[in-house]
């Protein structure tokens, strides 16, 4: 069993920075592929970004390649989501995962484990 705790949302205007985290406990950390996730009321939770166990190997949805990057420190147990050049459709709950099996993925249905996630709110 594994368990994630996000943090590091908040408010931020436009144009602006944010670095969120997602610690993790419980599991073999280097085991895991990590995913971020994020989901507005009333919409399907939509993929963000993924990193390898290793954190050799990254993918990211369309609209975030060249704001958002992945990372990981498997000596913390962390993945962590620099978010730069925020706009405000990127405001959102975001969540991080983590999936135990073979490949990356960004079907949600993938990922086995899930945070309570963390609210990122861009202003214009």
């Amino acid at each position: 069993q594994v368990q994630l705790a996000e943090s590091g949302g908040g408010l931020v205007q436009a144009g602006g920075s944010l670095r969120l985290s997602c610690a993790a406990s419980g599991g073999s950390f280097t085991s895991y592929k990590m995913g971020w996730f994020r989901q507005n009321p009333g919409k399907e939770r939509e993929f963000v970004a993924v990193i390898s166990g290793s954190g050799d190997s990254t993918f990211y949805r369309d609209s975030v390649k060249g704001r958002f990057t992945i990372s990981r420190d498997n000596a913390k147990a962390t993945v962590y989501l620099q978010m730069n050049s925020l706009k405000p459709e990127d405001t959102a709950v975001y969540y991080c995962a983590a999936r135990g099996g073979v490949g990356l993925y960004f079907q949600r249905n993938k990922y086995d484990y899930w945070g309570q996630g963390t609210q990122v709110t861009v202003s214009s």
